[in-house]
């Protein structure tokens, strides 16, 4: 994959090989702008799939509404910014600012007179930390019945052969699944298709959603979502669709990060509750909030739980805290753990975060693409040939799918190879030390020769005349990622006229 310093010098290049056209100018600053930005996920999936939900627990604050009003039926980017403000882009060019509105403690942006079918895209701006390393794109569902607001979309995760993102396009997406349809997979493979097009997001995480919902709200809800998200991962790694499958119980996770001291002295006052009255009380959320129902809590309250934690949600919190629970604090953290969200935050970081500059790089040399080909002049065809040949280099994206098959087991390696070769393809992180497996500040000739040893033992191994065709190809893919090592190492000191290196410039091209 194409490294950042690379791709900013063949948009420099670019800048005089359409010299004579002023009008791509502004579209090559924007594309250099890009690579100074937070790296952009999106959020997609069918209607329903709970992707507001699972935004709002990544981020950790209620800042995207998740009724079904006109804002979830747009495109909506949110991205870090000194206080909260919300612009909708009209399809006339204007920009209107849409206030934010709270009522009964449910957030909403007030759109006036205008409508979803006239505003393209809004803008959101919120001070939250998570924003700051990435912008996270929130989209209508892709089986809308609104074929518009579907293709709007579409347009954004897997854009058609010819049509360059500009501003509008995303880095990787987080694909939220209920159920395995054909309307899923259809999705799947078209940002697939874009991807092996090199015109689309680089990367794509599965998500089985609201996964306490499994199960009618039972104790065992997550279980059963671990054993679907593993099926889901067996389907979907055949056709290479996703690099992983999780299960996360979204509002779960968004309860447990916003948890209120309040309700945890009301869980706190379930819990002390007889097991049978409790249950009997649990069989509906209605009959859970009826007044004549556990008196010794306000309905209101009790309706607010329901809503914020779900069924399967006060019976895992009242479980913990008979089982020792004993603070709004350790609840939170326990309630955190089981929902999933860890876990998906942790492949987000692994797979997307730390490969930032290799995903914002692939981005801008798309729209690099696509503006070269637009143009008649024999200087920009030329280069272009330079940008379709990193372009073609998606050695990343392949170490990508090499985690999602160990991750399902789907290799027959000892335990130690298997734990080596997720380290050096990047499972723990992409610095070459991480990779490598050995202590951060370690000398470049000693990187160095750990590269070329790693090299030489995958190489060994993927040779061997046992070994099945699925581990010789992952051995290969190890080889390349140690020989990248060792290639950027090489560049970096030619570069600067020194040894030296960062972890940053690193990106394996073999």
């Amino acid at each position: 994959m194409a490294g950042i310093d690379r791709a900013r010098a063949l948009l420099d290049a670019a800048r005089g090989a359409l010299a004579d056209e002023p009008h791509v100018q502004a579209e090559l600053d924007l594309c250099e702008h890009r690579m100074y930005q937070p790296v952009r996920v999106a959020l997609a999936g069918s209607l329903k799939a709970g992707k507001s939900t699972l935004l709002n627990a990544l981020v950790g604050q209620d800042i995207a509404p998740t009724d079904a009003t006109e804002c979830t039926r747009v495109v909506t980017w949110y991205r870090s910014g000194r206080s909260p403000s919300v612009t909708a882009h009209v399809d006339d060019g204007r920009a209107v600012p849409i206030p934010v509105t709270r009522v009964d403690g449910r957030l909403g942006f007030d759109f006036g007179r205008l409508t979803a079918d006239r505003v393209d895209h809004l803008d959101v701006e919120w001070p939250a930390r998570a924003l700051q390393s990435t912008t996270i794109v929130d989209t209508p569902g892709t089986a809308s019945l609104s074929t518009e607001l579907s293709d709007s979309t579409i347009r954004l995760l897997a854009p058609r052969a010819g049509e360059h993102r500009g501003q509008s396009g995303v880095d990787a997406v987080v694909y939220l699944l209920r159920s395995l349809t054909a309307t899923d997979t259809g999705m799947l493979r078209r940002i697939g298709t874009a991807i092996g097009g090199s015109s689309g997001p680089l990367g794509v995480i599965g998500v089985v959603s609201r996964a306490d919902e499994l199960g009618a709200g039972r104790m065992d809800a997550m279980i059963s979502a671990q054993q679907i998200a593993g099926r889901f991962a067996g389907e979907l790694e055949r056709t290479g669709l996703c690099q992983a499958v999780v299960p996360v119980a979204g509002l779960l996770a968004l309860a447990a990060r916003t948890l209120r001291e309040v309700e945890f002295r009301a869980l706190a006052q379930l819990a002390s509750t007889p097991g049978p009255e409790l249950e009997a009380a649990l069989l509906t959320v209605d009959r859970f909030a009826r007044p004549d129902i556990l008196p010794g809590i306000p309905a209101g309250l009790r309706r607010s739980l329901a809503e914020r934690f779900g069924v399967f949600g006060i019976r895992l919190a009242v479980t913990l805290i008979r089982f020792g629970a004993t603070s709004s604090a350790d609840l939170a953290a326990e309630l955190l753990d089981r929902s999933g969200l860890p876990e998906l935050s942790a492949i987000i970081d692994t797979q997307f975060a730390q490969r930032a500059d290799e995903l914002k790089s692939h981005s801008a040399l798309v729209t690099l693409d696509h503006l070269l080909a637009a143009s008649a002049s024999t200087q920009a065809a030329q280069l272009r040939v330079s940008v379709r040949r990193e372009l073609a280099d998606v050695h990343g994206f392949r170490e990508l799918r090499l985690l999602t098959s160990i991750r399902g087991g789907g290799l027959d390696l000892p335990a130690d190879q298997i734990a080596d070769l997720t380290r050096l393809i990047g499972g723990s992180g992409i610095d070459p030390s991480t990779r490598l497996g050995v202590p951060a500040g370690t000398d470049e000739p000693t990187i160095r020769a750990s590269a070329i040893e790693a090299a030489r033992t995958w190489r060994s191994l993927a040779g061997h005349p046992l070994i099945t065709p699925a581990v010789a190809s992952a051995c290969q893919v190890a080889v390349r990622s140690a020989e990248g090592i060792v290639a950027r190492l090489y560049e970096a000191g030619s570069h600067t006229g020194t040894s030296g290196f960062s972890a940053g410039m690193y990106s394996p091209r073999g």
